[in-house]
């Protein structure tokens, strides 16, 4: 879509919602003064492009929002290289902070904010998207704010969850107010860049799609009764990546400097055999190539497998949290 301004200069949008998940440059007017037009331009991946609204994450993390009417130039570009001597390592981050990019890669169907508090409900599809993201302050005295989230689940027949930092000051607090706690959970981080190489076995080839399909959806142990829910949640995020081999699959969500794995399932007969690992080096090329040099992910902390594998890869421990629930 063409636009002619009076400086002279043509300008033509290259990109459709098609290429959501490629890295773009894109420029916005911001402001006409006297017919004359400003602009600003932005370069990062291509988040999404719905309603009007297009999002476009910076390598920083920050997600950019367009009006596509404001839009008026836009192409694909090549994927931004690693930094000589740096650029391939964790970025230093808080908890609440990385915290906040999960959010977003598994996003719940319905939020609401809490002061710094994020409510959250998919219709009881997994603990992570029906609990309370506890960061920062609730902006009212804790029991006035337990009581809110307490009756915001009821509506909604869903019970009340937080989900608690360790280190957050609350985790104490809770404890105190008689808030039970469970499923113990660890971030992990480690260089996307040595996964990039990980092998992938000739007879499993791993394809990548950008949605899941139903031998995707019938592999993926937790979908169950609430398959409307579970397609809504694990197909949603800045850009989505499902990866399916015979015996396995997996899902990787790209934000900025930031990968997200999960979902990775083997099925039991095909274990010991590389599928993991081939699954996520796949989907570590596709998000190196999106712009991410750090990768993460979110497993309990009693999964002595799972965090044996993560070792192995190279991923460490960044912080723990748990979930809480009210007093019996």
């Amino acid at each position: 879509m063409p636009g002619d301004f009076s400086s002279g200069v043509r300008l033509e949008i290259r990109i459709t919602p098609a290429d959501v998940g490629k890295r773009v440059s894109v420029r916005q007017v911001v402001q006409v003064t006297d017919g004359h037009p400003t602009f600003t331009d932005t370069v990062g991946v291509l988040a999404s492009w719905d309603t009007g609204v297009v999002c476009v994450t910076r390598r920083t993390g920050e997600t950019v929002r367009i009006e596509e009417e404001a839009l008026v130039a836009g192409k694909v570009v090549p994927p931004a290289p690693a930094r000589r001597g740096g650029g391939t390592g964790v970025p230093a981050v808080t908890d609440e902070e990385i915290e906040a990019v999960a959010s977003r890669a598994w996003p719940a169907l319905e939020t609401a904010p809490l002061g710094g508090w994020t409510l959250r409900a998919a219709g009881g599809f997994t603990r992570r998207a029906n609990s309370v993201l506890v960061t920062g302050d609730p902006g009212v005295p804790l029991p006035r704010a337990l009581a809110a989230v307490t009756g915001w689940y009821a509506e909604r027949g869903l019970p009340a969850v937080l989900q608690v930092p360790d280190a957050s000051p609350y985790a104490d607090r809770l404890a105190r107010a008689g808030w039970v706690r469970e499923a113990d959970s660890l971030v992990r981080t480690a260089p996307l860049v040595p996964l990039t190489s990980l092998p992938e076995p000739p007879d499993a080839p791993v394809e990548l799609s950008r949605a899941p399909d139903a031998a995707w959806l019938a592999a993926y142990h937790r979908t169950g009764a609430l398959a409307e829910a579970a397609l809504k949640v694990v197909s949603g995020g800045p850009s989505v990546w499902f990866a399916t081999a015979p015996g396995a699959i997996g899902r990787a969500v790209v934000e900025g400097p930031w990968v997200l794995f999960g979902a990775v399932e083997v099925a039991p007969g095909r274990r010991r055999r590389g599928l993991a690992t081939a699954v996520m080096g796949a989907l570590a090329r596709r998000a190196y190539d999106e712009g991410a040099r750090a990768a993460y992910l979110q497993v309990e902390a009693d999964n002595e497998a799972a965090r044996a594998l993560y070792d192995r890869l190279g991923f460490t421990d960044h912080h723990g949290y748990h979930y809480r629930r009210p007093p019996a």
